[in-house]
């Protein structure tokens, strides 16, 4: 019995050590970097007060090892700043450095609009992880107080970015060194925003007025995309260079579209069930405090990632190219989830929850089993707009304490 009994015990051991290394297989590296942004929530004195808490960060993919990142751009009382992207090859952060005087945040929460035209200064920065260096791009030969969605022009040929110029927002291209600003709108006198380069450089996505228009990259060959729909919103071009996915429709009414480059091929992918497309990010909502949340291409372009509404809650959706959809997470009535983005190799997905109470930060597998909180931040606090660096084991900062 006693001799059954050890190798009953042997037999459980060697299951669950050769279970162990699989299981642990599914889980994100350590390698891999996630840039995100942590602030408070919960100041009930609009979203100015809670803004200027705003401070970017750096933890591991398994949740290691978070940093506050980019501390030089915070000296000026009334700073913040957000986490906004990567270089292609991982070694840079973008960083956005962010101003308000509180005059004109008081003048803009008594009149619920913005006031970029005064009292603001927003820059898009290069924050390199090893040195530590920050390079403020658009200070260099400055056009506009107010400038980002910095983008990387294929090849080094330089960056794209989107001043206001006048208090319009408008494409924009610089070269590498930071010098040589021009104006790529091809005329365009609208407001254009939701900027995004071809995978192989040649050509340039963005809405003007919430249509949707792609031009070579100097501006030339400027084509409208006609959906038919009033609000058409941030193209993204899918891996391949081929398609862009949007969403479209009415103003809060919107859902996945794609459509070939040339404009043909236009069809809707899914349908939001409901989901106004925005996440609001504070406890005491403001005049406009709430963020955008919109579909992602899957990492092998066979897919898209959103979020929609399912009975009360807000889950987390992949949808084929075929247009069969599947839902991801399962919540109770209440739960949100928000801004999804795949990893670089595809096995896993990032996206915002507040299933614990907390708007936290999750990572699972691409199909959402496995999901695990890479984000501790306490209640009264959020994590948001998660990126995954597209590099693993480049130059990674030393870790950091929870």
């Amino acid at each position: 019995m006693t001799m059954v009994r050890s190798l009953l015990l042997i037999s459980l051991c060697a299951l669950i050590c050769a279970a162990t290394p699989a299981r642990a297989a599914d889980l994100p590296r350590s390698a891999y970097l996630i840039g995100y942004t942590e602030g408070r929530n919960d100041l009930p004195d609009g979203q100015y007060a809670n803004w200027v808490t705003s401070r970017a960060y750096v933890v591991n993919a398994d949740g290691t090892g978070r940093k506050m990142v980019a501390a030089a751009l915070l000296k000026r009382p009334g700073s913040w700043t957000q986490f906004a992207g990567w270089s292609p090859d991982g070694k840079q952060a973008v960083i956005l450095s962010l101003w308000e005087s509180p005059e004109n945040a008081a003048w803009e929460r008594a009149h619920k609009t913005f006031r970029m035209t005064e009292g603001w200064l927003v820059d898009s920065c290069l924050l390199d992880l090893q040195t530590s260096q920050i390079t403020n791009l658009t200070a260099i030969d400055r056009v506009s107080d107010y400038n980002t969605g910095l983008i990387f022009l294929p090849g080094g040929k330089g960056y794209g970015f989107t001043p206001l110029i006048n208090g319009i927002s408008k494409p924009y291209v610089m070269d590498a060194d930071g010098r040589n600003k021009r104006d790529v709108s091809g005329q365009g006198d609208g407001f254009a925003y939701g900027y995004a380069a071809s995978p192989d450089g040649t050509r340039i996505a963005y809405h003007e007025n919430y249509q949707i228009y792609v031009s070579n990259t100097d501006g030339s060959d400027k084509q409208h995309i006609e959906t038919g729909n009033p609000f058409n919103f941030v193209p993204l071009w899918s891996p391949d260079g081929d398609s862009l996915l949007f969403v479209s429709g009415e103003h809060y009414n919107c859902h996945p579209h794609l459509v070939k480059k040339n404009g043909t091929g236009l069809r809707k992918l899914a349908d939001r069930g409901g989901y106004r497309g925005v996440v609001e990010r504070l406890k005491f909502p403001d005049f406009h405090s709430e963020s955008s949340d919109v579909p992602v291409w899957a990492a092998d372009g066979k897919s898209v990632y959103f979020t929609a509404k399912v009975g009360e809650s807000f889950e987390l959706m992949r949808a084929a190219l075929d247009g069969s959809v599947k839902q991801l997470t399962k919540s109770a009535p209440g739960v949100r989830h928000y801004h999804p983005s795949p990893s670089p190799d595809g096995r896993w997905i990032l996206f915002g929850s507040d299933r614990s109470g907390v708007m936290q930060l999750y990572v699972a597998l691409s199909d959402g089993t496995l999901p695990r909180a890479i984000t501790n931040v306490p209640a009264g606090s959020c994590a948001m707009h998660g990126r995954w660096r597209p590099v693993a084991d480049v130059d990674r900062p030393a870790n950091g304490s929870r």
